[in-house]
């Protein structure tokens, strides 16, 4: 199983990037799936989840109102439509799959422990 995401690059503060995985091995189009990052120096956190319907989104607080994500089933592909970034969006952003069917709920989806799934990352640099 691969997720291969793509889409960092240097941006400007208050600019936008778009971030795309797309899933190969096996399909996820009744899985939750989601994105997390990591700065340097810092740990692994959560940015945002979705549900197999897509019924179901949850946000960190830091990007709420900034970033979407979304899901095409038919591509086993997540995306997340990052806007408005600031400097401390600058980390390395990760794709994650969950193996588990059918989950939903925000406090799963936000878990990285929910996810068995791990893509190797794509870097977003944010100048200010």
């Amino acid at each position: 199983v691969q997720l291969q995401a793509s889409g960092g690059g240097l941006v400007q503060a208050g600019g936008s990037l778009r971030l795309s995985c797309v899933a190969s091995g096996r399909t996820f189009n009744r899985h939750a799936m989601g994105w997390f990052r990591q700065a340097t120096g810092s740990e692994r956190e959560f940015v945002a989840g979705i549900s197999w319907t897509s019924g179901t989104t949850v946000y960190a607080d830091n990007v709420k109102g900034r970033f979407t994500i979304s899901r095409d089933n038919a591509k086993n592909a997540v995306y997340l439509e990052m806007t408005n970034l600031e400097s401390e969006d600058t980390a390395v952003y990760y794709c994650a799959g969950d193996r588990t069917v059918g989950v939903a709920a925000p406090e799963t989806l936000s878990s990285a422990q929910s996810y068995d799934y791990w893509g190797k990352g794509t870097l977003v640099t944010v100048s200010s």
